[in-house]
């Protein structure tokens, strides 16, 4: 098979409509983490039976045992097929044996919980490189989702704030609730493709396990990249693999994967005028952390006299518009300016002067169910001292800033829990909070270009600026870049985002927004 030039590969992936990519060993170095978590599991078992029959313990190889037996595997399958390798047969048991049964489900479950306590103990850490890949194939137009064997897959994405760099998800729990056959059987990437609505032939699929590129290959994917973490390039090729790179930022056009400092948006103010030249500037802002400081409690997040006063003189000269995962009727009322739209619950409710008025048309469907995770909710979490359940007309907001430390892993796997048992819902992360919002392509991102096309904003007389500091607003960040808007992120921007300027904090945002009508007050 004659492989592409490593110089053409962009050119080449850019010709398809979408890129599924694994999570583990792809998008993060979380293998580490598994192939601890087995290690500890099946030596420990392994050594309590040599106590029987000493011919039965031979020590686990990170190496060949992980990338055979378990690499990409769902955790059942795993350990079935790696204690079969060592001439250990046990029942299958059931998905709720307790971790120290000795089925398979048992064994499976106490591998979970040791790499849970992994988790919790080194982090999780992310592959830079892969991250610009997907911010910018997504830039360039292309749909991107992750698959993954594992049931911990949208925590972890929530922990690293990649939520956002995904159109879709398929995870552990997702293969297990449809019924799909996990890796080296091709369904969980056929279901990625078929949420992208986009056929197999005309994505690309990038894995770094065997079984995942034998997956990626019998699917039909148009073109299958392996990573060659472990060494093992041949196989891959074997298994399926078109062509096999060592990293992603071999996918980059020259130039691309180095990411300087965001410029800081104060000081390259008079540049940013330059760039915005004659167009009339429309702003979208996030409230918490970017209009008001990130404080314990969400009630107490007032804005300040000289925020508002910045904000009324803004919109007397051009549209502003606050866009918050606060509900829509809350945030108004915090910022108290009748001249501004307002898009609550992450822009499911939008209301606006003139009689602009949108509501998700499918949103009210979810109702009963966020009703239902809200009460399990409260009812698993009501003795954790500290946690938060904030419900929201259209989304759960559980804050765990106040929550000790050795009880955020409880409060992770309760919500973890509830959205496994509702499908309709789903989990993003935010600064010290999760939420559970409809399983809905509707974002920020997309409520933003609707305010554009609904506001007559969408055209070369307007450039959109959008500023938020967190992880639900990277949508809107993407969203603009993709029609020539500006993201500034607020914070410290050292993590990837997809916004082209920052600023430090709410204090400099105010400035930023004074200059900003200073600027258009001058020009009228």
């Amino acid at each position: 098979m004659q492989q592409p030039e490593r110089s053409r590969y962009g050119v080449t992936l850019l010709s398809y409509e979408a890129g599924v990519f694994d999570l583990d060993g792809v998008v993060t170095n979380t293998a580490r983490g598994h192939c601890l978590a087995w290690q500890r599991l099946f030596d420990t078992y392994l050594s309590t039976l040599a106590e029987r029959d000493s011919a039965l313990f031979q020590a686990f190889d990170p190496d060949e045992d992980y990338r055979r037996y378990l690499d990409g595997k769902p955790r059942y399958e795993g350990v079935r097929s790696f204690l079969e390798s060592r001439h250990v047969y046990l029942p299958f048991g059931k998905p709720q044996d307790p971790p120290d049964q000795e089925t398979i489900c048992g064994l499976g479950n106490r591998k979970q919980r040791l790499f849970e306590k992994l988790l919790a103990e080194q982090g999780v850490e992310v592959f830079a490189s892969s991250i610009a890949f997907i911010e910018s194939i997504r830039t360039a137009g292309l749909k991107t989702a992750l698959v993954s064997s594992s049931k911990n897959a949208r925590d972890i994405l929530a922990r690293v704030e990649a939520s956002h760099l995904f159109d879709a998800v398929v995870d552990g729990i997702d293969a297990e609730r449809l019924g799909l056959h996990g890796k080296p059987q091709p369904d969980i990437f056929r279901h990625a493709a078929s949420l992208l609505a986009t056929p197999p032939d005309q994505a690309f699929a990038i894995e770094d396990a065997l079984s995942g590129v034998e997956a990626a290959s019998r699917a039909g994917f148009g073109l299958v990249i392996g990573v060659d973490r472990a060494q093992q390039r041949e196989d891959l090729l074997a298994h399926g693999a078109h062509i096999v790179i060592d990293d992603l930022a071999e996918l980059m056009p020259p130039g691309v994967v180095q990411q300087d400092p965001l410029p800081e948006a104060l000081g390259s103010f008079d540049r940013l005028v330059e760039r915005l030249g004659r167009r009339l500037p429309a702003i979208f802002l996030d409230y918490d952390g970017t209009l008001t400081p990130i404080v314990d409690r969400p009630e107490l997040a007032m804005l300040d006299a000289a925020m508002r006063a910045t904000l009324a003189r803004l919109a007397q000269r051009c549209t502003v518009a606050i866009v918050s995962g606060r509900d829509r009727a809350n945030v108004a009322e915090l910022v108290g300016i009748d001249n501004l739209i307002y898009a609550g619950s992450h822009g499911f409710d939008i209301t606006g002067p003139d009689g602009l008025h949108m509501q998700h048309e499918c949103a009210a469907e979810f109702l009963p169910t966020l009703d239902s995770a809200e009460n399990e909710l409260r009812a698993r979490l009501a003795d954790v001292p500290g946690v938060l359940v904030e419900r929201k007309r259209f989304a759960i907001a559980t804050h765990y800033r106040l929550v000790a430390e050795r009880d955020v892993d409880r409060v992770r796997a309760a919500v973890a829990s509830v959205v496994g048992e509702h499908p309709q819902l789903r989990q993003t992360g935010g600064k010290k909070v999760f939420e559970l919002r409809p399983q809905l392509s509707w974002d920020k991102g997309k409520a933003v270009v609707w305010l554009l096309e609904a506001l007559d904003l969408a055209d070369d007389a307007v450039m959109p600026i959008y500023l938020g500091d967190d992880e639900t607003d990277e949508d809107a960040f993407v969203a603009l870049r993709e029609r020539g808007g500006l993201g500034v992120f607020v914070g410290d921007a050292s993590h990837a985002t997809a916004a082209s300027y920052r600023l430090d904090n709410t204090d400099a945002v105010r400035r930023f927004l004074g200059r900003l009508a200073g600027r258009l007050e001058g020009a009228s």
